[in-house]
C-alpha cells in the first residue's frame, strides 16, 4: 500500500511584532540621545591620557578661546534656579521669558549688564550674536566668579549637591586667561576641577 504523501507548505514568519519592537527602541534611543552642543567659542584642547568621565549632571563648564571665557551650566532646571540667585543677588528683575530663554541656552559669553538684552533676542540672532566673552577680572568685575557661585547654590538647593567645574580651553590660549579663571574658582574655594582634553576629561586637580 503506497504511503500518504504530506502536501509540504512553505513555512511563513509573521515579523510585525519584530518591527514594533525595533521601531520603540530606535524612537527610544533617539529621544534619549542627547544632540552635539556647538561650542561657543573654537577650543582645540590637547590631548591626554588619562580617562575620567565627565558627569551627566550637576556639572559646568568654562570655555576658554580668542582670549575670551564663556560659562555652560548642564541642566534646564539648574539654569533656571542659577538666574533665579543671580537676580536676586544683583537685584536685577528679568523677566519670565528671560528666564526661560535662559534655560534654554547652553552657552553664553556676555557680561551680566547685557545679558537681558541678550536673551530677549530670537534663536537666529543668537546665533550671529558675537559674543565679548564673559568678564573674568579678579580685580574688578568677575561675573564668571558670580555665575559660578550661583550655579553651586542652585545646585545645593535643588539636588544638595555641590557642582562640579570643568575647563575647556584651546592649547594655544595664552596662560594670563587661564590663570585669572584658576584664580576666580580659587577664591572661591573650588580647588578640584577637570581639564577637559581631546577626548576626556583628566583626573580632578587641587
Amino acid at each position: 500500500m503506497p504511503r500518504v504523501k504530506v502536501a509540504r507548505k512553505s513555512t511563513a514568519i509573521d515579523m510585525t511584532a519584530m518591527c514594533d519592537v525595533a521601531f520603540l527602541l530606535l524612537t527610544f534611543f533617539i529621544l534619549s540621545a542627547k544632540p552635539k552642543v556647538e561650542q561657543p567659542v573654537k577650543a582645540d584642547t590637547p590631548a591626554s591620557s588619562a580617562t575620567f568621565t565627565i558627569p551627566e549632571t550637576d556639572y559646568a563648564v568654562i570655555t576658554i578661546g580668542e582670549d575670551k571665557v564663556f560659562y555652560t551650566i548642564e541642566g534646564d532646571n539648574l539654569r533656571t534656579e542659577t538666574i533665579k540667585v543671580m537676580a536676586e543677588t544683583h537685584k536685577i528683575n528679568f523677566t519670565s521669558d528671560q528666564i526661560k530663554a535662559f534655560a534654554h541656552t547652553e552657552a553664553f559669553g556676555v557680561p551680566l549688564a547685557k545679558l537681558p538684552g541678550f536673551l530677549d533676542l530670537s534663536s537666529a540672532d543668537k546665533n550671529r550674536f558675537k559674543a565679548e566673552g564673559m568678564p573674568v577680572d579678579t580685580n574688578k568685575v568677575n561675573d564668571l566668579a558670580d555665575w559660578v557661585t550661583a550655579t553651586r547654590k542652585a545646585n545645593v538647593a535643588l539636588d544638595n549637591v555641590d557642582t562640579h567645574i570643568a575647563i575647556r580651553a584651546d592649547k594655544q590660549e595664552e596662560y594670563p586667561i587661564v590663570e585669572k579663571v584658576i584664580k576666580s574658582l580659587g577664591k572661591q574655594g573650588v580647588n578640584k576641577f577637570s581639564l577637559i582634553t581631546s577626548s576626556l576629561a583628566t583626573a580632578p586637580k587641587k
